[in-house]
């Protein structure tokens, strides 16, 4: 009985945090906020449902791939948002207008003067 208790709360929080990364895909005003919702608020929401699964079940086959599935996420999430990121400020798709700091760009700029 608690346990479902539980596991309906974590989904019910899990949706909450899914449900804001998608706000926030239809309401930040470029690609970099719009993946940072993306991938922040998505990690965590994923996260939240997937030990939702592992309460909900108390299986050890079912817990440790919940487990497995949470650390997943929690690594490759940030990192492609990352290089999906870095490749979308060096192919020159600019940030929004009401940005104010881009330490970004002196590091860009300084590989550009490298290369030969």
């Amino acid at each position: 009985m608690i346990h479902d208790f539980v596991a309906g709360l974590l989904l019910l929080i899990g949706a909450v945090f899914i449900l804001s990364a998608s706000i926030g895909l239809l309401r930040f005003p470029d690609v970099y906020t719009r993946m940072h919702s993306a991938s922040k608020a998505g990690t965590v929401g994923s996260g939240v449902l997937l030990l939702a699964l592992a309460v909900y079940s108390m299986e050890f086959s079912v817990v440790s791939r919940a487990l497995a599935g949470i650390a997943f996420f929690l690594i490759t999430a940030p990192i492609s948002a990352h290089l999906i990121a870095r490749v979308a400020y060096i192919t020159g798709t600019k940030p929004w207008k009401g940005t104010v700091i881009d330490d970004y760009a002196a590091n860009v700029n300084e590989k550009k003067h490298k290369q030969p």
